[in-house]
């Protein structure tokens, strides 16, 4: 996220006053919820929609897809969501920028990266070195898919900057597409369209960045301070509903999950759900609580300061809480 883009997002959060979520004639209290993109990914807090543990924690949870970082952050900081769901640098970075009223996180959902590098060529035996001299479709910059791509080619020995080629400038919602157009050589996707790739032929998933980086804690959700402060009631209710859905998907199978998560996927057939599903749960995507540790903080902030993003260190009690969190697991 641009410095001048962040102080926008700041500007905007001082003007805009926050809209309180407020009970609706059926006692639940109304919120809304932006996500920064919609994908099975995050299958727990889609548990917790299907099976109703907003509602019994007094909540109606409104789901809004941001389709970006930036515009989730925008969005929370401008009122128009109480809550956001994003990666764990864009509160960072608004940290930096010396908003007063910034923005906590206050439970980790993820602990590695969701996205797979895809390969054009089905036959290949695939080694980091491979992808030097080619052209891979990357991610925003400052943004988690790119940077933790980034860390993993710096681990590999690999120098970004000189050793491939890295498009940047291709809309998230559209790399598939343009791979399968036949832009560049290897993509990196989120699922379902890794594995789409592969169903149509069009190349094979050749790494898990997920696995390939190790526990980062790339997703998060994330609420202002001033809304922390005022409405510890609803974001504790929210975070009991979340670790339900942790739960259930600590103690479920793969087929499982997938059929109570089938709803917000209408548009994925059963049985690759389910591979999709099986993928994420064998390279232990989930935690088995939200609890956000100081040291997956500091690993962040590492991958952020390599990716030459990071302008200062953000106060670990400062951007995170871990309250809420504490006595979801404990309830």
């Amino acid at each position: 996220m641009k410095k001048k883009l962040v102080s926008i997002l700041i500007l905007i959060a001082m003007t805009v006053s926050l809209t309180i979520g407020c009970k609706g004639k059926d006692g639940l209290t109304e919120i809304t919820l932006n996500e920064v993109a919609h994908s099975i990914f995050y299958a727990p807090m889609y548990v917790a929609f299907e099976e109703g543990y907003f509602e019994e924690e007094g909540l109606k949870v409104n789901l809004v897809n941001g389709l970006g970082a930036d515009k989730t952050m925008t969005a929370v900081l401008s009122g128009e969501a109480e809550i956001g769901f994003m990666g764990a640098e864009a509160s960072i970075y608004v940290y930096n920028e010396g908003a007063d009223d910034y923005v906590v996180n206050f439970a980790q959902l993820t602990q590695r990266a969701g996205n797979f590098l895809v390969s054009r060529d089905s036959n290949e035996d695939f080694k980091w070195e491979n992808l030097k001299g080619k052209t891979v479709i990357g991610g925003r910059k400052g943004g988690m898919p790119q940077m933790v791509f980034e860390y993993i080619l710096k681990k590999q020995g690999i120098d970004p900057a000189t050793d491939l080629n890295i498009i940047q400038n291709i809309d998230f919602g559209l790399t598939s597409q343009a791979f399968a157009a036949g832009e560049g050589d290897y993509t990196i996707e989120f699922e379902p369209q890794a594995t789409a790739l592969e169903l149509e032929g069009v190349g094979k998933v050749v790494a898990s960045l997920g696995v390939e980086s190790g526990m980062v804690p790339y997703t998060a959700f994330s609420a202002k301070k001033s809304y922390i402060q005022k409405n510890p009631e609803v974001i504790q209710g929210f975070t009991n509903a979340l670790q339900k859905g942790m739960e259930y998907v600590n103690s479920h199978t793969p087929e499982e999950i997938a059929k109570v998560i089938q709803p917000q996927f209408a548009e994925t057939d059963m049985d690759k759900l389910v591979m999709i599903v099986t993928r994420y749960y064998e390279q232990d995507t989930w935690k088995d609580n939200l609890i956000f540790k100081e040291e997956s903080l500091t690993l962040l902030q590492d991958i952020l300061d390599m990716a030459g993003e990071l302008t200062a260190r953000a106060p670990y009690e400062d951007v995170i809480t871990t309250e809420f969190a504490e006595k979801a697991v404990n309830k």
